[in-house]
């Protein structure tokens, strides 16, 4: 079933990836159901119809992106694997990597630049009847507002780049892989998760993480808050600000959790509703809950979790607070 259903989703991106402007819709509604659902940051939000999909995101990214390639670092497969053992129908299959293109018209109101400009994207893809039936696509607009020339947000705390995929180089999984290997990195993923969930624990945060985490971890986030390097770094650059940034944490749960050898993920929509007490992301408080959909993909490396990498919808949330950054970004005369 993973392997058919790999295969459908590879079929799928060639065909998107080589069609003309136009023929988008022609040459790929034959891989999708009719009954579809898909989910984008925001402003795209969540489309019922692929047609919508292909109109409101594909043709005008295609349009502002030329010559747009996919640069893929991670592809796998696996049954959704939510807490308590519950297993939902379907096979879900991931992507992870960059959309590269030459930015030479605008796009959301970013102006073109005639340079080669990375989009960040992940995909979620069930398969069921060899159609796909859901995609939830989170990528990183902020990412390309900077190599745009603009900054959307104040200083970071992590590092802002254009981030490579697994150091071991071997996240393109096309073929079968063992299932133990999966099954390791789903209950490390799950035994973190749960971990996390209080912020109410006795020992420091440093050491909280090296209960999963290798000591030389990665954490590959998103533009707005940037990327951390190490475990002492990462709860100074991140964990650490996040945590005393919000209050009233309620945590939603995922809507699917994978693994597939030594990498697995899951996406919410949204993950958490939390309420920003000032100072995260440099912004102040608003008193006002947001939610923060979200998107991890990992790598794990024996016990430990190595490397993690995500997607998190800072529009839709700072929207949510009564920031339209994409609007602020329009109503800033540019020289």
């Amino acid at each position: 079933m993973l392997q058919q259903a790999k295969q459908l989703v590879r079929h799928y991106y060639e065909c998107l990836d080589n069609a003309e402007l136009n023929d988008i819709e022609t040459n790929t509604k034959d891989f999708i159901a009719d009954q579809y659902l898909w989910r984008g940051y925001h402003p795209f939000n969540e489309q019922q119809s692929y047609t919508d999909v292909v109109s409101l995101f594909w043709q005008p990214l295609r349009q502002a992106f030329k010559h747009l390639q996919r640069r893929e670092d991670i592809f796998m497969a696996g049954v959704n694997r939510l807490p308590g053992g519950k297993e939902g129908k379907g096979a879900w299959v991931v992507s992870m990597g960059h959309l590269m293109g030459l930015l030479d018209d605008s796009w959301l109101g970013i102006a073109a630049t005639g340079k080669m400009t990375f989009l960040r994207y992940c995909e979620f893809h069930k398969v069921e009847g060899n159609k796909i039936v859901e995609t939830a696509m989170y990528f990183d607009i902020p990412h390309v507002m900077m190599q745009a020339g603009l900054n959307p947000f104040p200083p970071m705390t992590g590092a802002q780049l254009v981030q490579p995929g697994p150091m071991t180089h071997t996240g393109l999984l096309y073929d079968e892989v063992d299932p133990v290997e999966g099954n390791k990195t789903i209950a490390l993923i799950d035994s973190m998760v749960d971990n996390i969930s209080t912020w109410q624990q006795e020992m420091s945060l440093e050491d909280e993480l090296r209960q999963h985490w290798c000591e030389d971890m990665i954490w590959w986030g998103p533009t707005g808050i940037g990327a951390s390097y190490t475990i002492e770094r990462y709860a100074k650059q991140h964990s650490g600000p996040f945590r005393a940034g919000f209050k009233d944490r309620i945590f939603k749960g995922h809507l699917c959790r994978i693994a597939e050898g030594e990498f697995g993920g899951f996406f919410g929509w949204p993950n958490l509703t939390l309420e920003p007490t000032g100072g995260f992301m440099g912004m102040p408080a608003t008193g006002k809950p947001g939610d923060l959909r979200v998107i991890d993909i990992y790598r794990r490396k024996g016990d430990k979790l190595a490397e993690n990498w995500i997607f998190i919808d800072l529009l839709h949330f700072w929207n949510q607070q009564g920031l339209d950054i994409l609007d602020r970004m329009n109503q800033v005369p540019r020289t």
